[in-house]
């Protein structure tokens, strides 16, 4: 299989950004497996014919890395009979009050500056469109930086779900599967032994699998707000990779410090590898 190309991408109507996370190579002279793991966009708007058709994929789990609200408002529609859901999200929780609070102070602080400002309503409306796709931070190396000191939890919740018996085959998705998804994977694969050439093309098939390839997509969040999908680039993913060696020596430690278990990884690496 090419590890790289757009003929990866798994066509699923309703469905976005769907591929194998396997075939690639590892430092050992293995290979992950194939038809194991699955990442992609959410399930929300799944066709009749997608349910089909993902169904044939053969999925025991799918894991959903969204938020709360998130879910709430697009809610996975079923497929199969034998599927698990689990939602393991990647962003911590965040108090609705308090959240609603810091949006207010910075809309007020952002009314303050544009009243002092001679082009005030071009960089407000500037910093709104700069907000990421997925998680509305102002920019995606913000967005990064923010999951590098606080996703580590969730990602080997997601890695230890994997695990677990009769887990596999799997689907591991977010709202379009780039940046949530991206992490997950990259940090599984990275613990696998793939190469971070192989892990950054492998991320960086979401601008084709999105249409990001071609420039932002303009989308509306779960809270009504008119958001911009950018693309991705290599320097978001491997920065993340340099912040988990930094803090943990490898990919394979940091799964271990936040929870994973050594036998779950063993699991991992028999199954895959």
């Amino acid at each position: 299989m090419s590890t790289t190309g757009a003929e990866r991408l798994i066509l699923i109507p309703g469905m976005r950004n769907l591929r194998d996370a396997g075939g690639f190579p590892t430092e050992h002279g293995g290979r992950v497996a194939e038809a194991l793991l699955y990442r992609g966009g959410s399930l929300h708007e799944l066709t009749p014919e997608g349910a089909a058709r993902l169904a044939e994929l053969g999925l025991r789990t799918v894991i959903d890395l969204r938020s709360a609200p998130e879910l709430e408002v697009w809610p996975d529609r079923p497929f199969g009979e034998q599927v698990r859901f689990l939602h393991l999200p990647t962003f911590p929780v965040r108090e609705s009050a308090a959240e609603h609070a810091e949006d207010a102070a910075a809309d007020a602080a952002a009314q303050r500056s544009e009243e002092r400002s001679e082009e005030p309503s071009q960089e407000r409306a500037a910093a709104r469109d700069e907000r990421d796709a997925e998680a509305g931070e102002e920019t995606l190396d913000a967005l990064y930086a923010f999951m590098s000191a606080t996703a580590g939890p969730a990602i080997a919740a997601t890695v230890s779900a994997l695990a677990q018996p009769d887990a596999l085959p799997a689907l591991v998705h977010c709202a379009v599967g780039k940046d949530r998804t991206g992490v997950t994977v990259a940090t599984l694969l990275s613990a696998f032994g793939v190469s971070d050439a192989d892990i950054v093309a492998d991320y960086h098939l979401s601008n084709t699998g999105l249409g990001l390839d071609r420039g932002p997509v303009f989308y509306v969040d779960e809270h009504g707000t008119e958001r911009r999908s950018r693309p991705v680039h290599e320097g978001l993913i491997l920065a993340f990779l340099a912040s988990l060696r930094a803090t943990h020596g490898d990919a394979t430690q940091y799964l271990l410090a936040h929870g994973v278990t050594k036998s779950e990884l063993k699991t991992l690496r028999a199954a895959f590898l």
